[in-house]
């Protein structure tokens, strides 16, 4: 008895010193800024001294690849598979959402006993069981949908003094919105570090995506010199990320504390003051919209000196690697997942791992996806499109098209992309639902960003009417059978707008290069529910704010549509807003 309570204090014990020396993990991801978004990188205009001192004292991936946009991105970042399988395809249109029952990285090291913190832009869902507090974080502070101020849940909320959500629940910060993601993060690794408890802290700024709403001190010194307003959130994000190497300083976690630093999709803004070589930009297929820094520190990880691995690499692959480096077991993976999941890069990261010199990847985003729309990297190879072919390591720029010199190059990749597509091609027509009616979540706002198949994803859209005179559709799942309330609106809550008044941007949006044709519609008289199969509507006042629709619901997956019309029945336009509660 003795020994074995003996045992049983040494292995507690053991556990306790392998929790003491298990690392933290800092993954800092910045939007739409590319890789010439660095005076690392050569760009002569902005200056970036905490991120160029880093990079000069990490391990640099120099042919790391993501999406070309950001969802499907953060999709890849989080499972480790490619978009196309894991269902986060696109910003909008219904397809940002991953599939259920795929283990996400924060998921994963929960369940290893680290703590596991957001503090940014989630875009992989606003709603149950999508949130990321539903996904693994243990502590979540974030925005809604793409960013502030634009995005369609966001509408008119603003960067500085803006609205947040902590673990689901809305809150207001003071302050630009960079410094509130920085600070809160590293109160709460302090709290962690306090504690003895390992973290994964994940800082994924909405800076500097547009709409570029930048604080004087950092836009000022490049008045005149290119686009100031990015420029400026880009020197916003240099000071807060010296900010904090420093706090990891202070507190003493350097050694012990993998820091990735990379950005979520090509260049954007910037791209016309400097590429870094590269041809396009984001959304495209080309090196520019989807080669990214992706810049890597440990110092207790024996990674090696600082250097470049050249070698091609993809986000899929940071999820295997961390799991290595942490001691957390992988994802269970269907033997189907094979060719879409990342490889771990902890021996590339020891100078080994050659194999991967030779392997091929694909990277494809969309809102439908369509065969070979993609580009397939294989060591200097890239293959646009299935039919441009360039080498990247003699024509960096992607100036020269060589498929007809190389045919059998074509030939090889276009068919490794065949079975790659063969694999995901069934899926890409199902659609993942929100749910409706859950404990969780019992008020869901809906909103057009997730309509199917329709672009809808901004406030300029929700002005012009976008999406048809009856809208789109929502795919959601009914948790629960029983009585339901849908309130339509075309206009967000918080404005107080009326169903057929015009509603113009905010005085605190930056000047619209297009003015924006807000659309009113006076003649408003009917609200329209569709929903599994059935149809209800109800009068609508003009002058009123909404229209508030019964319905009776079985539980299961469905379809629903929210519309208004005129007094002879003619559709008008779709409802951008729906909020649903069960009575």
């Amino acid at each position: 008895m003795r020994f074995l309570s003996l045992l049983a204090l040494l292995a507690l014990a053991h556990d306790a010193r392998a929790a003491e020396t298990r690392p933290n993990v800092i993954l800092v991801m910045t939007d739409d800024q590319g890789l010439g978004d660095f005076s690392f990188t050569g760009n002569p205009v902005l200056k970036t001294p905490n991120f160029d001192t880093f990079a000069k004292q990490s391990v640099r991936l120099t042919d790391f690849h993501v999406s070309p946009m950001c969802t499907p991105t953060r999709g890849q970042l989080m499972t480790g598979l490619a978009a196309l399988r894991n269902g986060a395809t696109s910003v909008t249109a219904g397809r940002t959402f991953l599939r259920p029952g795929l283990s996400t990285l924060p998921e994963l090291f929960a369940k290893s006993g680290y703590k596991t913190g957001l503090f940014g832009k989630w875009h992989l869902g606003d709603h149950y069981p999508h949130r990321p507090i539903d996904k693994g974080f243990t502590e979540s502070v974030y925005h809604l949908g793409w960013g502030q101020l634009h995005s369609t849940p966001e509408f008119d909320f603003p960067l500085v003094d803006g609205r947040y959500f902590h673990n689901g629940a809305e809150k207001r910060y003071k302050g630009h919105c960079t410094d509130f993601w920085f600070d809160s993060a590293t109160a709460w690794m302090k709290e962690q570090s306090a504690k003895g408890e390992p973290f994964l802290c994940y800082i994924p700024t909405n800076a500097p995506h547009a709409p570029h709403i930048e604080l004087d001190e950092f836009v000022k010194p490049y008045q005149g010199k290119g686009p100031a307003a990015f420029f400026g959130m880009i020197a916003h994000l240099d000071k807060r990320f010296g900010d904090l190497m420093k706090f990891l300083d202070a507190e003493k976690l350097t050694e012990n504390t993998v820091v990735v630093f990379m950005t979520d999709n090509g260049g954007t803004a910037g791209v016309a003051t400097h590429n870094a070589g590269l041809r396009a930009g984001k959304t495209t297929y080309y090196d520019g919209g989807h080669r990214v820094p992706c810049w890597v520190r440990w110092p207790n990880g024996k990674l090696g000196d600082p250097r470049d691995i050249d070698t091609p690499t993809q986000n899929t692959d940071l999820l295997p690697t961390l799991c290595d480096w942490c001691a957390v077991p992988h994802p269970k993976r269907a033997a189907a997942d094979g060719q879409y999941a990342g490889t771990s890069l902890a021996a590339l990261f020891q100078g080994k791992g050659k194999e991967l010199d030779d392997r091929k990847f694909v990277v494809q985003y969309g809102q439908v996806p369509k065969k070979h729309e993609a580009c397939v990297v294989w060591g200097k190879w890239r293959l646009v499109k299935g039919t441009e072919l360039y080498d990247v390591r003699a024509d960096r720029a992607q100036k020269e098209n060589v498929a007809e010199k190389h045919p059998n190059v074509v030939s090889e990749m276009r068919a490794y992309y065949d079975g790659w597509w063969a694999g995901i091609e069934k899926g890409l027509s199902e659609f993942v639902p929100v749910s409706i009616g859950s404990k969780q979540q019992p008020v869901v706002e809906l909103n057009s960003g997730d309509w199917e198949n329709i672009y809808a994803d901004n406030s300029g859209f929700v002005r012009e009417a976008v999406g048809g005179p009856t809208g789109g559709t929502w795919h959601v799942f009914v948790e629960a059978a029983g009585e339901y309330e849908f309130v339509l609106r075309r206009w967000p809550e918080q404005t107080k707008a009326a169903l057929g008044d015009k509603y113009e941007p905010s005085e605190k949006s930056p000047p619209n290069k297009k003015k924006i044709d807000t659309k009113g519609f006076p003649t408003i008289a009917a609200g329209n529910l569709e929903i599994a199969g059935a149809r209800t509507s109800g009068v609508a006042n003009p002058k009123a704010t909404q229209v508030t629709l019964p319905a009776t619901l079985r539980a299961g997956t469905t379809t629903m549509k929210a519309w208004f019309t005129d007094a002879s029945g003619q559709a008008l336009c779709g409802a951008f807003y729906v909020t649903v509660r069960k009575k």
